[in-house]
């Protein structure tokens, strides 16, 4: 430290594991000592712009009320995309932005996260053919300007539907297009950056809440934080808050006394089904009165959705009601020859996006595009935006924070700076029989994996050849292993069961139990790494299990606001959050 601000140490190889060291760290750094850039918001905006100003040469520190990804950035479709519906929009510059974007995640920043996947156009009408190629065909264009790896889109006969996709209804198509785009394990993503944020030098501090902002001279000087694991409360000193905190963004502007533009929400809101449920070999688009509806293959699932409804109820956990789910299952089913039922769903899931706004339009007419604004001296709010695009924002947000500052800042650099995982995972995936068989773990278990961990796969094999019994599965017919549990502690910022059953794995929409019979046993491995007592394991599992128990009533609720009542039968784990 020099004049009490924190400069980067890049000279420890463990920066960016996110366990208990390095948010006692954080902690102890952040109540003494100053930093250029304080982002608020955890999820992959704020990830997105600590990882930007760090690679700029700033000292940075990202706080989060609950966890990493814990929001919108868990909840999303899952894709990655250049938004094919924008095209009728006219939003030409939003979607080469956005395939831009793609090709990078999938060719350089993280090719072990984000996937190929193909999707089934259906065709309806005679002149589709005409316009629907048209469109997809511009979108590979401006896609193939930006050095695209994804095939040409490809029209089928109706013939050719028939064997591809039996699941559905001969008599309603036409023939089809198939087009390529991408999907991501978005909590994932958010945790890889996070570490990747780390090990350049950011702190990143989960369970701490802004209580308040701090002005020096008419100019805003950092955060008024409580850490909701100890009750510790502090300020963290700063040359410019960066509010990146989604639907909350208003909140943040409040405290600094300010009244910004208009962020609202739309609850989106999506369903898993076992993939035999629906007999696809590639996934499925489909056009619908207020939007568009997809089908999406995620491992053996299928992720069904979205919706796109105006939500002004709790903002942390957004409900799906019985009405939510049945317009998806009856917009589904009027195309399936074999309609699904609500016996079919495994998992249910509903998320807020933060849409820009100032007039009374339907959530689905409002802006996927972003805005960068200076509320006041000091504060910087990035809103609005898509997960695709997220480093876009992050650099538009990081050189407003230079404006502030008036600093002459280097263009932002992490097109070029591939996520922890990434820059040996073709080689590791190419190894990938070699290490089944000297790790005695099944092919299967090993693709999952480096899918996961890409060439930080190491980091997970290390501790099943400490302790073998770490490489059992938490779930029968699911691959997330013991030693995952230990490593989310260790490395990846988990601090309760639920951040590890929802998002450092997902056996809380994968499994038809949503997790509860592997509740006890994960909280008793992380109970040691967290210094658990066996009361505090008891209470994380009895949390656990009301929190299933809210999520499942709710979705039976008829409305939106029986649906948030239910829900909120069930209080935040994290002490002092509603």
């Amino acid at each position: 430290m020099k004049d009490g601000r924190i400069h980067r140490d890049q000279s420890d190889p463990a920066n960016d594991r996110l366990g208990p060291a390095h948010r006692q760290s954080a902690l102890s750094r952040l109540s003494t000592e100053e930093v250029d850039v304080l982002v608020v918001g955890g999820g992959i905006t704020g990830i997105g712009c600590a990882l930007d100003a760090v690679t700029r040469g700033l000292t940075v520190a990202v706080v989060e009320q609950r966890d990493l990804a814990s929001g919108t950035s868990s909840r999303s479709s899952k894709l990655i995309h250049g938004g094919l519906r924008y095209l009728e929009q006219f939003k030409f510059g939003l979607v080469k932005e956005a395939l831009t974007e793609r090709g990078l995640l999938l060719s350089q920043l993280a090719p072990h996260l984000v996937r190929p996947v193909n999707f089934l156009y259906p065709l309806t009408r005679f002149w589709e053919r005409l316009y629907v190629g048209l469109g997809i065909g511009l979108y590979d264009l401006m896609a193939g300007r930006n050095g695209n790896s994804l095939p040409r889109h490809k029209h089928l006969s109706r013939k050719e539907v028939r064997r591809r996709a039996p699941a559905l209804a001969p008599h309603l198509y036409r023939g089809a297009v198939v087009y390529s785009d991408a999907s991501v394990d978005d909590a994932r993503y958010v945790v890889s950056a996070a570490r990747t944020a780390a090990g350049l030098g950011a702190l990143v501090l989960t369970s701490t809440k802004v209580t308040g902002i701090v002005h020096t001279e008419n100019r805003v000087s950092g955060a008024q934080v409580e850490c909701l694991e100890t009750g510790k409360k502090f300020e963290i000193l700063c040359g410019t808050v960066v509010n990146a905190t989604g639907v909350w963004s208003g909140d943040i502007e409040a405290y600094a006394g300010e009244h910004g533009k208009s962020v609202r929400a739309s609850k989106g809101i999506h369903l898993l089904i076992p993939r035999n449920r629906i007999e696809l070999e590639t996934g499925l688009i489909l056009r619908t009165n207020e939007s568009v509806l997809f089908v999406i293959p995620w491992d053996h699932h299928w992720i069904v959705g979205t919706t796109d409804t105006d939500w002004d109820l709790d903002r942390a956990h957004p409900a799906a009601s019985q009405k939510d789910i049945g317009y998806l299952l009856s917009t589904l089913n009027e195309v399936l020859n074999t309609p699904l039922h609500y016996s079919d769903i495994v998992g249910v899931y509903a998320g807020l996006r933060p849409l820009l706004t100032g007039e009374s339009e339907k959530t689905s007419k409002l802006s996927r595009e972003h805005a960068v604004s200076v509320p006041a001296p000091g504060l910087v709010s990035i809103s609005g935006g898509k997960y695709t695009t997220y480093r876009v924002m992050a650099a538009d947000t990081i050189n407003a924070v230079g404006i502030d500052q008036n600093l002459d800042l280097p263009a932002s650099g992490t097109a070029s700076v591939p996520l922890i995982g990434a820059v040996g995972y073709h080689k590791v995936r190419s190894e990938a029989k070699k290490l089944s068989q000297v790790t005695g773990l099944s092919l299967k278990v090993i693709d999952h994996l480096i899918s996961r961990h890409g060439d930080r796969v190491g980091e997970i094999l290390d501790l099943i050849s400490v302790d073998p019994e770490l490489g059992e599965p938490l779930a029968s017919d699911h691959p997330y292993l013991r030693a995952e549990v230990i490593h989310a502690v260790r490395s990846e910022a988990a601090l309760h069961l639920e951040d590890v059953l929802t998002r450092r794995t997902r056996l809380s929409v994968e499994t038809r139990d949503r997790g509860t019979e592997s509740a006890r046993e994960v909280a008793e491995l992380m109970a040691p790494e967290l210094g658990w007592s066996g009361a505090t394991v008891d209470h994380e599992v009895d949390h656990y299990l009301r929190r299933v128990a809210s999520e499942r009533e709710s979705n039976n609720e008829l409305d939106d606001q029986a649906a948030d009542a239910t829900r909120l039968g069930a209080r935040d784990v994290r002490k002092g959050m509603s």
